[in-house]
C-alpha cells in the first residue's frame, strides 16, 4: 500500500497540458508525441485531474534533455499559457477588475496571498513562501518539477512565466519575474523575484 506522501504527490494538469500546444508550435506535434507517449500523456490527461508529480518531473526533464535548444522557449510559452488559463478560469472577473484598479503596491500582496493559497496546484509537494515587495519574492523549496536535476543555470522557466503572466496582467504591465536561485544549482529553494520598477 502506498504511503501518504505517494498518495498526495500530485500537481495540477496545466504543468502538462500547456506544454502540448507550446511544443506543437515550436518543435512540432510528432516531437511532442514522442516525448509525451512513453510517459502516458498521449492522449493528454483530463483537465480536471491532478497528476503524479514524478511523471510531470520526468516530462519536464525529458523536454530539457531531448530539446535543449528549445526547452526554455517551450517552458516559457507553457507558463504563459498556464497563467492565461488561471486568468480565464480560476480568478473571478470582479477580483481581476479590482486588482487592476488598485495601485501595484496594494494589488501585489492580494495576488501573492491568493497564489500562496492555491500553491499546491502548481507546486505539488514543494513548499512555497513569499515576501512582500517590490520586489515580491517567492521561494519554492523542494521543487518537484526539477527534483534530482543538476544545472549551472536556473531551470524553472515555467514557474517564472506563470508568476510573470499573473503579475503583469493583474498588478503592473511591466512586471518581470526572474529566478535568482534554483534547487537544481544546489540552492535550498528556487527563488523568484517579481518587480515592476524598471
Amino acid at each position: 500500500m502506498p504511503d501518504g506522501s505517494q498518495i498526495t504527490a500530485r500537481i495540477g494538469p496545466n504543468a502538462v497540458l500547456q506544454l502540448a500546444p507550446a511544443m506543437d508550435r515550436i518543435v512540432g506535434a510528432d516531437a511532442r508525441r514522442a516525448l509525451f507517449a512513453p510517459l502516458g500523456f498521449d492522449p493528454l490527461p483530463d483537465s480536471n485531474a491532478m497528476i503524479n508529480e514524478a511523471r510531470v518531473a520526468a516530462l519536464h526533464g525529458g523536454l530539457r534533455r531531448q530539446h535543449p535548444e528549445s526547452a526554455r522557449k517551450i517552458s516559457i510559452a507553457a507558463g504563459q499559457g498556464t497563467g492565461d488559463y488561471i486568468l480565464a478560469h480560476r480568478i473571478p472577473r470582479a477580483a481581476q477588475t479590482l486588482l487592476r484598479a488598485l495601485p501595484a503596491r496594494a494589488a501585489a500582496p492580494i495576488l501573492t496571498r491568493a497564489i500562496l493559497a492555491h500553491s499546491w496546484t502548481f507546486c505539488g509537494t514543494g513548499t512555497l513562501a513569499a515576501k512582500s515587495g517590490p520586489p515580491v519574492v517567492f521561494t519554492l523549496a523542494d521543487n518537484p518539477i526539477i527534483r534530482g536535476e543538476h544545472a549551472t543555470a536556473p531551470l524553472c522557466h515555467w514557474h517564472a512565466a506563470v508568476f510573470e503572466r499573473l503579475f503583469s496582467r493583474l498588478v503592473h504591465p511591466r512586471s518581470q519575474a526572474i529566478e535568482t536561485t534554483c534547487c537544481a544549482m544546489g540552492a535550498s529553494a528556487c527563488r523568484f523575484e517579481i518587480d515592476w520598477r524598471h
